[in-house]
């Protein structure tokens, strides 16, 4: 039985390390073993940044990846909460035998809602956040070339 509620708040929590995935899916799931590997490099670039300073280059492109990844597990959280607790469990509880309208475990309740707000919040934020760290990167090396070019 795959509850839901539990299902969201490991996306939001731990989406990033794949966790959501091995507890839906199963050890065998190939992208929850890939998930970590963006995650690790952007915190690689986290960690770049804070020892080279925001003049890095390569911090400029694989922080970005990180955010890209929380967003999408963010996304990931929100469309897990907002399934009907039919649709939940005809995908994810169909070897259960229940009667799909019936099961408890696909039902929405306030911790799946407070994990559907959260998610929305934090993973709109990560979104915005990488998008513009990215940009501001990519501008502030148009500029230095174009200075290089001018001189």
């Amino acid at each position: 039985m795959k509850n839901k509620t539990l299902a969201a708040w490991l996306c939001f929590v731990a989406g990033p390390l794949g966790l959501h995935r091995f507890y839906l899916r199963g050890a065998g799931d190939v992208l929850g073993w890939a998930l970590p590997i963006p995650t690790a490099l952007g915190l690689y670039g986290v960690q770049r940044i804070r020892q080279l300073g925001v003049d890095d280059g390569l911090s400029w492109v694989l922080i970005p990846i990180l955010g890209i990844v929380i967003a999408a597990c963010a996304l990931t959280a929100i469309v897990y909460g907002l399934m009907t607790p039919e649709a939940w469990n005809a995908k994810f509880n169909t070897g259960a035998g229940l009667d799909p309208k019936a099961a408890n475990p696909g039902a929405t309740g306030w911790l799946t809602i407070g994990a559907i707000v959260l998610s929305l919040m934090v993973g709109a934020t990560a979104l915005i956040a990488s998008i513009a760290f990215a940009f501001e990167g990519y501008f502030n090396h148009q500029v230095e070339a174009s200075r290089k070019l001018s001189q």
